[in-house]
């Protein structure tokens, strides 16, 4: 049966077309957009009329860039967001051994504290882990992802003492040679993934809340930020059980995208059951906030720390390589400067070389602190820079006081990346923040820290742009274009229904705006309650 969307504001979100009257959806795809009149001539006699009443109508988002798992699995943890003191982790976490009835012994994760939101001004250790939780091991991730705390008893589990070796790129936190449960960055990735899986189950029914979340804001392609080979199984079962509704992209380490070729074969750069495998995904530093991303010039306050890069330069190089001769997509992470430039010098190298570049279509993911200076290569080179401008609002005023007025202005330089012409997406990094896409394009037209304090003026975006990022340009970022980003006849029928038109409402209103209904591939997924 046809679909009619009528009665409302119609945002194709095609460059140079106005808003439309109508939309025709047929067998899950745009069959015809335009005035009502010429798409009700295209309409069957059995057609389904859904009136927008005034509302407004756009393409649905595309998460350029986020941790689906993780996401899901905030679900099974302890929420430690919001948490400004250690006694407020201790509390979260009885909380949660008391509501969950957790039993002695079984392993407690949490996740989302912020050191720089405590009054302790640090991260906690290994003893105010202990005291919350003395009869389980116990480890916290920081929100950034990139750190994180064990209990004494996850750190006997995990056979950790001050002779453990600390994998390069990391560190184990050390107090007269006793770990204090701290780790950052490789180390606590490595030792975080060793720590057992909840049951399959579970897992289950937390992807399907995961979906419930992205989709109730607007968001239908999904990615899967860092797919290692652990996570391989639980992907079979949600294709075994059809529980994907969502479309997911993901790019993995060099193990778990063999992992992922064996599992399915039919998926690389395309769907199978709504699972896509779109590259490989390397780290080049860490996050600003934590102060482990890797600077070209020292963090304020410092006479000569950087931050560091965990991979060297021919570490670099050989991954630019591979993926080139294996077709398939490279994102790297670069949150720093210095980061940025490791990472345009292989791929510089590696095109004299004769790899193509436009093929792969890099990306630079955060590219926080890419440099003004460092855009004409983005360009050259066809990198395209996936920003993490939420970080405005949510950690402007701490990267103000980590890296000094001037750097801090200039974080996710979208506004001079849009003056040359370079395609960018926006994301959330979820579960670093809510997967909420219209806080973020809110962010890029305003650059408003917490503290209401204007960040980089200069770097704002108008909204049309900032939408763009999450829909047409996220759309190129992930090869589907010509199915996904923009509202044109035979593209896939993924839409998002707002209560009001963020191309009209005032800049300062933009995260106001409510989604009230998802759909994906013409068929309501999400709808919120009156």
């Amino acid at each position: 049966m046809d679909i009619l969307f009528t009665n409302g504001t119609i945002r194709t979100m095609e460059r140079e077309s106005p808003a439309a009257q109508a939309l025709l959806v047929r067998d899950g795809r745009v069959a015809a957009v335009g005035s009502l009149a010429a798409v009700e001539d295209q309409a069957e006699i059995d057609v389904r009329r859904v009136d927008l009443a005034g509302r407004t109508l756009l393409p649905s988002f595309l998460d350029a860039h986020s941790h689906f798992t993780a996401v899901a699995n905030q679900f099974l943890q302890a929420d430690l967001s919001g948490c400004r003191s250690w006694a407020d982790i201790q509390n979260r976490i009885r909380d949660y051994i008391r509501r969950e009835h957790v039993p002695a012994g079984q392993w407690v994760t949490a996740q989302g504290y912020d050191h720089n939101q405590m009054s302790e001004c640090r991260h906690p250790d290994r003893a105010c882990l202990d005291a919350a939780a003395p009869e389980n091991p116990v480890v916290i991730c920081h929100q950034s992802g990139h750190m994180g705390v064990f209990n004494t008893a996850a750190l006997e589990r995990l056979g950790v003492t001050g002779d453990t070796p600390c994998p390069a790129g990391g560190v184990i936190g050390q107090a007269c040679g006793v770990p204090t449960g701290y780790m950052e960055e490789n180390a606590f990735l490595e030792f975080q993934k060793r720590v057992p899986m909840m049951p399959l189950e579970a897992f289950l029914g937390a992807y399907r809340k995961a979906q419930g979340l992205y989709a109730s804001h607007g968001i239908t392609t999904v990615q899967e930020g860092l797919l290692r080979r652990e996570l391989v199984p639980l992907y079979q079962a949600l294709l075994a059980d059809g529980s994907l509704k969502l479309d997911v992209v993901a790019y993995g380490d060099e193990a778990g995208t063999a992992a992922a070729r064996q599992a399915f074969p039919a998926s690389v750069r395309r769907y199978q059951g709504h699972f896509k495998l779109g590259g490989y995904k390397m780290f080049l530093d860490g996050s600003p906030q934590g102060r482990t991303a890797w600077l070209r010039q020292p963090y304020q306050g410092e006479a000569a720390y950087r931050g560091y890069g965990p991979l060297t330069d021919a570490q670099v190089l050989d991954m630019v390589r591979r993926a080139g001769a294996e077709g398939v997509q490279l994102l790297a992470h670069c949150n720093g400067d210095a980061a940025c430039a490791q990472y345009l010098a292989a791929l510089e190298t590696a095109a004299r070389e004769g790899v193509d570049l436009a093929a792969m279509r890099p990306v630079m993911i955060h590219a926080q602190l890419l440099g003004r200076d460092q855009l004409p290569a983005v360009k050259r080179l066809g990198v395209i820079p996936s920003f993490f401008v939420a970080h405005v609002y949510h950690w402007g005023d701490i990267h103000w006081e980590n890296l000094g007025p001037d750097r801090a202005d200039r974080i996710s330089p979208a506004g001079s990346a849009a003056e040359l012409g370079i395609p960018f997406t926006f994301h959330t990094d979820a579960p670093v923040i809510p997967p909420d896409l219209l806080e973020t394009v809110w962010c890029a037209v305003n650059r408003v820290t917490r503290s209401g304090r204007l960040l980089g003026a200069e770097e704002r975006v108008d909204a049309r742009t900032a939408l763009e990022a999450v829909t047409a340009n996220a759309a190129f970022q992930y090869f589907e274009e010509r199915d996904k980003g923009t509202l044109s006849p035979g593209k896939r029928a993924d839409l998002v229904i707002l209560d009001r038109d963020p191309l009209a409402v005032p800049p300062e209103e933009l995260r106001d705006i409510r989604v009230l209904e998802t759909w994906k591939d013409g068929a309501a997924i999400f709808r919120r309650e009156p």
